[in-house]
């Protein structure tokens, strides 16, 4: 039988990593999920055809375009899914929503508070005329996380005291790794705080529904320069002494403590350094009734301690997040079939298509996304000065969405 559901026409700026990874959730979303609408792969834009050719190639696109420009006039597409580096965020998001499109933006929204501001006001003036802008955290979205928020909002952790949150991976660690975008300030924003620690804020931020109200901070970039081009240096990783090197100008690894609007104080840190750590994405919350603890590397468990429980017999629980009554879940596998990492770009591509269709504002909005640079920006303003820095948050971010 034909689809007779409206469709939903989905155009993609970026082709790399995080374009792989939403076109394979645009793709398989509508096999699991049913969606009141059917998502339609209209166009892959890059600036490399070839590159992006292939990627259309792989995953099913239709078409092909090198300016992302030529999306704004196509009457075919309705949303633009913007996977590019961070300096680009702002001018496609705003254009795209001025042209009448709906915006699914990757994290972290822009790469500075300004453009983010803007970008915040542009989702706005455009939900006015029902046009929808969304922020792509899609840890949010890992069952056991969602679960967690569900707990804390049902006030099964009591008055929330301590925030933990790391994010931990090793992919950096050798100094000859060479340089990549990610590695430029102009085009990234930062290093390690904001292409991980976004995560981490908004993580923190989402499950105990309070946002981070104050910051002092610490940076550092261990490895100063690494070579230009795609490989190592020499198959043993060290120097040849003649590669050509380049700066790098983010940080490698950033820590810092907070104040959570509320009273409860918080540790952060997010490193592409910690040696043997690949993904481990951590957040712990202690409250006067209970504990909850997660790690990405188990990501289908969530550890629960009540502390309304005799002594006698209290202990962290392992609570397998897979069964038909935790979030998302119904739709994929029997009870103990683990999910992955992948599985989190599925639900986003619900969550935002289920609220274009109702005409909701998805969530994290925008407006999420820069209360998030906020956070950076005061993390980096702390780590420059060595006092602390507000956030100027005083109430919380959005929570509710997530929970399908």
């Amino acid at each position: 039988m034909s689809d007779t559901r409206p469709e939903l026409g989905i155009a993609m700026a970026g082709y790399a990593f995080m374009g792989a990874a939403h076109s394979q959730a645009w793709r398989t979303a509508p096999a699991f999920f049913d969606l009141p609408l059917t998502p339609r792969l209209r166009a892959i834009c890059g600036r490399n055809e070839a590159a992006a050719s292939d990627v259309a190639r792989r995953f099913g696109w239709e078409s092909v375009e090198t300016d992302w420009r030529a999306l704004l006039t196509r009457d075919d597409i309705d949303v633009i899914d913007i996977c590019t580096p961070g300096n680009t965020h702002a001018e496609i998001a705003i254009a795209a929503l001025e042209a009448g499109k709906h915006v699914l933006c990757e994290k972290p929204l822009a790469n500075t508070v300004e453009e983010a501001e803007t970008m915040t006001a542009a989702a706005a003036a455009a939900a006015e005329r029902g046009v929808r802008a969304m922020v792509g955290f899609t840890y949010r979205r890992t069952p056991a996380v969602a679960f967690a928020r569900q707990l804390v909002a049902s006030g099964r952790l009591g008055t929330i005291r301590h925030v933990r949150g790391q994010y931990l991976q090793d992919w950096l660690s050798d100094e000859n790794a060479p340089l990549s975008w990610r590695l430029d300030k102009s085009l990234a924003g930062s290093g390690a705080l904001g292409d991980i620690g976004a995560h981490i804020i908004d993580m923190a931020q989402f499950v105990t529904g309070t946002p981070i109200a104050s910051v002092s901070g610490l940076m550092e970039t261990f490895v100063q320069t690494r070579p230009i081009g795609g490989a190592h240096a020499t198959l043993g990783g060290s120097s040849s002494g003649d590669t050509e090197r380049g700066p790098v100008t983010v940080d490698d690894a950033t820590a810092f403590t907070a104040r959570v609007v509320g009273g409860a104080i918080g540790v952060f840190e997010a490193t592409r350094f910690a040696t043997g750590r690949k993904n481990a994405l951590r957040l712990e919350i202690n409250g006067s009734a209970g504990s909850i603890a997660f790690d990405f590397e188990d990501m289908n468990v969530l550890e629960f301690f009540d502390a309304t429980e005799d002594a006698s017999i209290a202990g962290f629980r392992r609570i397998l997040v897979t069964e038909a009554t935790h979030p998302y879940v119904a739709a994929w596998w029997p009870a103990g079939h683990g999910l992955g990492y992948e599985h989190g770009f599925t639900h986003q591509v619900v969550d935002f298509v289920t609220d274009i269709d109702k005409g909701a504002d998805p969530v994290p909005s925008f407006a999420d996304g820069l209360a998030v640079q906020r956070v950076l920006a005061a993390v980096e303003a702390s780590a420059a000065d060595g006092t602390t820095h507000s956030t100027g948050a005083t109430t919380g971010p959005t929570t509710t969405g997530a929970t399908a």
